[in-house]
């Protein structure tokens, strides 16, 4: 009988591992991800667009991608105030309307002309 038939699969190394002598354990992208948002990865960078010497247009990337927990040890948080996410934008469109229709009545009456 042939050896390889009756010793069933052969694993093979995962990607990014050293081999069965490197002594390091394989990096899953579950870990990989981990490890990320635990420390957090700052992507940063400038596009400029120049004509003849004159700048025309300036864009400034700045990326994080950290976990929420990361995150706020950073002091970032401002999902927590931005209206649009917080679900506070509605209460704002209403306050607005309510405020329009009050400064609407006022300036009725007199009718202001300048």
């Amino acid at each position: 009988m042939d050896r390889a038939s009756s010793s069933g699969p052969v694993a093979r190394p995962a990607y990014g591992s050293m081999g069965s002598g490197g002594g390091r354990e394989p990096a899953n992208l579950g870990d990989i991800l981990e490890r990320v948002l635990d420390r957090g990865v700052v992507i940063a960078g400038d596009i400029r667009v120049n004509l003849l010497d004159i700048e025309l247009l300036t864009i400034k990337l700045r990326l994080l991608i950290a976990s929420v927990d990361t995150a706020k040890e950073l002091g970032i948080d401002w999902w927590k105030h931005d209206p649009f996410l917080s679900g506070r934008d509605r209460q704002l469109v209403e306050e607005n309307r309510r405020l329009r229709r009050r400064v609407a009545a006022l300036e009725r009456p007199g009718d202001l002309d300048d």
